[in-house]
């Protein structure tokens, strides 16, 4: 089921985006660097804040661009989050202080938290109900893939003696703006925002677009648009709004944001941005000091993390959303509670087996939150939030995501300073917690589209057409359900 042409360009136009994010949020081989600290001569201080910086972009994002996303479309909001991110990465490579830095810095924020507010919510509404695991979370999964490329750049220019070693790997961010500009054009706009405007015929050709290689009489892509029209109609009938306050307006609309939120603090909070962005500090915990074996193991880390998210995406639709978020958080916390008793036993030790260990163990780490919550970033708060307040719901999202780690990247490195090894044994603690408020209050979305997850929260579907699981299975015909009425959704003009 779908197609293999319409379906791949919307997937190829999110991995490169992707990978623009991830090339852009490396923060590893710069802060390894010394070049760049000395340029800039920085302390903790300064340090956070060049770090930091990317957060308040984000966040600032967050709070303003989901209205943007619904009032032009998916796609003409992924296109000005491209541009706007292009230039603001030319503004970073030509830094001169770091003031100049900062700025840049909190305006590539702005970009490419725009474009992953946009991105989640624009391949959910687009793909197969059966592509969303995959299109979902191999599009965070490609941020390994960014790394990748960030940290080999990164290699190469250490040897750089100017400030060229930190100015290419900022240059190189740009590249992937440009493609995704470039590659828009031959994507097709959301189906949902499509029919929300009126414009349902072309959300019926996107739809057999995406799911049955263009035909417009397939079962499934009939069953599919029914469901969205049906749908659409009726939250339109209840009163529910594109507005902001919708978000809050009744309990169960209350409930999808906070899972949605969940997924932004848990994915923050279980101690993976300090892993991420302070790698060059844990490994200095850890023993190993010299400059080129840390940018090594940052190329075989993010390595390794790629291939632990894309068995985790795997799995996400075999095992389903909750358990990959138990499973992943469990393995996460037990490491990172061993990462705390090496790091305070062999910290300051010459002993190689206990350094060795003790990398070793911030590899453990960060594949079990590559296998859960890479995939589940972006896959889990588009499902559970519903049309009306999808867009505005992810920008929440994005701002808890960007202000969370912004609190814990500035604070990071005054904590490690003052407790040491402790700050992961507390970091571990809270992760327990988070393992219960999973296994209580997330529901399961796998094998659903996403007009059917309404039956999780409200209790009923909101059209009677047949689970678009079940024709797949054989267990209905659909030609029986929606023949009557098929004509007349084709031809509407409005919903």
């Amino acid at each position: 089921m779908g197609s293999i042409s319409s379906s791949g360009h919307v997937f190829v136009h999110h991995v490169n985006y992707i990978w623009l994010r991830r090339v852009d949020d490396d923060r590893n081989g710069l802060n390894i660097l010394p070049s760049y600290t000395d340029y800039f001569n920085l302390n903790t201080a300064t340090l956070s804040l060049n770090t930091a910086a990317l957060w308040i972009g984000g966040a600032i994002a967050g709070l303003t661009y989901g209205q943007v996303t619904d009032i032009i479309g998916r796609r003409y909001a992924l296109f000005w989050a491209a541009v706007a991110t292009f230039l603001s990465v030319i503004l970073q490579t030509a830094a001169q202080n770091t003031a100049m830095f900062v700025i840049a810095r909190i305006l590539v924020g702005y970009g490419t938290s725009a474009s992953t507010l946009t991105g989640p919510t624009y391949v959910a509404e687009t793909l197969p109900y059966n592509w969303r695991a995959w299109g979902l979370g191999v599009l965070n999964d490609c941020y390994y893939v960014g790394g990748l490329i960030a940290a080999g750049v990164t290699y190469r220019t250490a040897t750089y003696s100017s400030t060229w070693a930190w100015r290419v790997p900022s240059l190189v961010q740009g590249i992937f703006s440009i493609l995704c500009i470039a590659i828009l054009p031959f994507v097709p706009e959301s189906p949902r925002w499509l029919a929300y405007a009126g414009r349902t015929k072309e959300a019926l050709v996107v739809i057999a677009q995406t799911h049955a290689n263009g035909d417009t009489s397939n079962p499934i892509v009939l069953a599919q648009y029914k469901e969205i029209i049906d749908t659409i109609e009726y939250e339109r009938n209840v009163g529910e709004t594109l507005s902001l306050k919708q978000m809050v307006k009744t309990p169960v609309a209350r409930k999808r944001v906070s899972l949605a939120i969940s997924a932004a603090v848990i994915s923050t909070i279980s101690g993976n941005v300090i892993a991420s962005y302070y790698l060059g500090t844990m490994l200095d915990n850890a023993g190993i000091t010299d400059t080129t074996t840390q940018l090594q193991i940052n190329i075989i880390l993010n390595a390794w993390c790629l291939c632990c998210a894309l068995v985790g995406t795997y799995y996400a639709d075999i095992l389903g959303r909750r358990p990959t978020a138990i499973i992943s958080t469990s393995l996460l916390t037990v490491f990172l509670f061993i990462i705390g008793a090496l790091t305070k036993v062999y910290g300051t030790s010459t002993n190689k087996s206990g350094v060795y260990g003790t990398v070793a163990a911030i590899f453990l780490f960060q594949g079990a939150y590559s296998f859960g919550w890479t995939p589940l970033l972006y896959l889990y708060p588009p499902e559970v939030l519903n049309y009306p307040i999808r867009a505005n719901g992810m920008g929440l999202f994005t701002f808890v995501l960007n202000g969370v780690a912004l609190l814990i990247v500035f604070s990071f490195p005054f904590a490690q300073e003052a407790m040491g090894w402790k700050i992961y044994m507390i970091n571990g603690a809270w992760d327990v917690l988070e393992v219960g408020l999973i296994w209580k209050y997330w529901v399961e979305t796998r094998g659903k589209t996403l007009e059917e997850i309404d039956e999780i929260f409200e209790g009923t579907k909101h059209s009677d057409a047949p689970d678009l699981e079940r024709i797949v299975q054989g267990e209905t015909q659909p030609e029986e359900s929606i023949s009557d009425s098929i004509e007349v959704l084709a031809s509407r003009k409005s919903v």
